[in-house]
């Protein structure tokens, strides 16, 4: 899928919007409407444009995030299960399992020490599910758009 670059843009400061508000509730439809372009062809063009659709980009987030509380330790799985947006216990710790390769329980009842040293927006970046594609890769498309700083 051929992706022009005024779409890249709008796609961009619509996985911004997910970055910024992947606490509350977003629907594909607003978001889509935000990109200027009909549900189904914001999806397409959201995964081609980063490899995963809207859903996936949205869960990753929150699940990066509920890292980070998990780690404090002060926060239970269900406390952060909820602060990140997920209103299913179980669908949250079946994504939360799936990315990270242990359950929240688990993740969070271990020594976390070593990384309370390095920012968790480095951490967050280092511990990513990694990505095949990147930003134009998929579609052959040469327009880049820069990575956000921490």
């Amino acid at each position: 899928m051929a992706l022009r670059r005024e779409d890249l843009v709008r796609l961009r400061r619509v996985r911004d919007r997910i970055d910024r508000d992947h606490a509350q509730p977003l629907d594909v439809a607003v978001l889509a409407h935000q990109a200027l372009m009909s549900p189904g062809h914001f999806s397409r063009c959201f995964k081609a444009a980063f490899g995963e659709t809207p859903y996936d980009y949205l869960m990753t987030r929150r699940v990066e995030r509920a890292k980070a509380l998990l780690r404090r330790g002060d926060v239970s799985v269900t406390e952060a299960c909820f602060a990140v947006g997920c209103s299913s216990l179980g669908s949250f710790s079946a994504r939360f399992t799936r990315l990270v390769g242990e359950t929240p329980s688990a993740y969070r009842s271990r020594d976390h020490s070593a990384a309370a040293l390095i920012p968790s927006c480095v951490l967050a970046r280092a511990a990513r599910p990694s990505r095949s594609v990147r930003i134009g890769e998929a579609t052959g498309a040469r327009a880049r758009l820069p990575s956000s700083a921490c």
